[in-house]
């Protein structure tokens, strides 16, 4: 499987996610009265709930990315990029819901805050597993011989 069908996977993937869970989010994601500053709202739960997933693919495309460059242990680490490349693109999908559905700013009870924090994190989690890929790629081809 190539790079560019692993990514077509989770980008639809990711949209089939938002396709679905959608209306259910703008339904339970709606805050009628204000709430308190440490008072845990759906919202808030589930950009809490993005965050980790994105941080989760953070740490491990980033260690899949320093295995892949022999640092750390002697695998490979393809299994690490997958798992990032999947990780963060859900917590971006469930962080661009909260956000979508937020109706107020930050300190409203909708985890507007949090959704952007899962954005940028999922992003970043992306990224590494991509670059954990690619150069997990590179390392297992065989190299060329040199002619000459």
């Amino acid at each position: 499987m190539s790079v560019r069908h692993l990514l077509a996977a989770a980008v639809s993937v990711a949209l089939a996610i938002a396709g679905l869970a959608t209306p259910a989010a703008a339904h339970v994601l709606t805050q009628p009265d204000p709430v308190g500053a440490y008072s845990m709202t759906a919202g808030r739960l589930w950009s809490a709930v993005a965050a980790l997933l994105g941080l989760a693919g953070m740490v491990i495309g980033g260690l899949a990315l320093a295995r892949s460059a022999g640092r750390i242990g002697t695998g490979s680490g393809r299994r690490g990029a997958v798992v990032a490349l999947v990780a963060g693109p859900a917590g971006m999908v469930i962080g661009g819901l909260v956000v979508a559905a937020a109706d107020g700013g930050p300190s409203t009870g909708y985890g507007i805050v949090g959704g952007f924090t899962a954005l940028v994190v999922g992003l970043v989690a992306t990224v590494l597993g991509g670059l954990a890929l690619a150069r997990s790629r590179r390392a297992t081809a065989s190299p060329r011989p040199r002619t000459g």
